[in-house]
């Protein structure tokens, strides 16, 4: 065989080994969580869901469902809208200028962008972390405790009971009880501080766990942990993530949304929706199948 036919060769065999490596790992977590996944009702619902800016529409036709406790990833290309979704289900566009919702799009069967809905109520419900760790530049105490503070908790033995709480299920609070007070939030490692977040997200109890490419920024070590946070966190949260690493949704998520760009109005749409080990194993839709094989993306 010649070199050329060689390299000809690698090309053609290379999507289905991806293909077939993503498989596995949706399967393998599959298997791992075999028993531990209920089947709930939807949380969020989106029914012919429309997002614009101004003129531009981002966000066009969302129709799925997010059951109730159990991880969805939202996978797709750049610039496919997949976080437009995600931050409009916490109403996050509210301040910029032109940005509506039209449509349908519930949380528990109440409209989301109805005029009688009060945007900060849904926040409350519905936290978000994001791709890069935010932390304050305050103790570690005071990171977790900002969202207590606004929602009314004075009591000091409250504060200090719910914030062990949060730290105990970010897994963050062996590394970090002896220096509550002392150190800045921003003081941790990248893979702390992003705990960090994720405990200050859910130290108010939330319904909802938005988490936008939360590992990107991470290392490996800091990203495995992260995943491991995400598997124990599923229990009490519903959770929706965004992440262009398709081996990571397939080791965490139990659904999988995918989505991609209209090439004439450039709104984001969604292509395929399904149990993650069969999105991966075998995909409804040839353009699902391309991006999973990296024939495009």
């Amino acid at each position: 065989m010649s070199m050329q036919e060689g390299d000809t060769a690698m090309e053609q065999t290379r999507p289905m080994n991806l293909v077939g490596g993503i498989a596995a790992t949706a399967a393998r977590a599959r298997e791992r969580r075999a028993g531990s996944v209920q089947l709930t009702g939807p949380k969020i619902v989106a029914e012919h869901f429309n997002f614009y800016y101004g003129a531009f529409q981002a966000l066009a036709d969302i129709s799925l469902e997010f059951p109730a406790l159990q991880v969805v990833g939202i996978i797709g290309p750049s610039g496919c809208g997949k976080s437009t979704l995600l931050r409009a289900i916490n109403r996050m566009h509210d301040r910029t200028p032109g940005a509506r919702g039209e449509g349908r799009l519930t949380l528990d069967g109440q409209e989301i962008y109805a005029a009688a809905t009060d945007p900060i109520q849904i926040r409350r419900r519905v936290g978000m972390v994001f791709q890069r760790p935010n932390p304050f530049a305050s103790s570690i105490y005071a990171n977790v405790a900002y969202g207590l503070r606004l929602n009314g908790v004075r009591s000091r033995q409250q504060l200090d009971e719910r914030v062990e709480h949060a730290l105990r299920r970010a897994a963050l609070w062996d590394e970090v009880k002896d220096r509550l007070h002392r150190d800045s939030g921003t003081a941790l490692s990248g893979g702390q501080q992003q705990r960090l977040c994720i405990a200050r997200a859910i130290a108010t109890e939330p319904e909802v766990l938005l988490m936008d490419e939360p590992c990107s920024a991470l290392d490996p070590i800091a990203t495995l942990k992260i995943e491991e946070l995400i598997d124990q966190l599923r229990a009490q949260f519903t959770i929706v993530m965004v992440t262009h690493n398709m081996q990571q949704a397939a080791r965490v998520s139990d659904m999988t949304v995918f989505m991609l760009m209209d090439e004439k109005t450039r709104a984001g749409r969604v292509i395929e929706v399904a149990a993650t080990a069969q999105l991966f194993t075998s995909p409804g839709d040839a353009r699902t199948e391309a991006y999973i094989s990296g024939r495009f993306g």
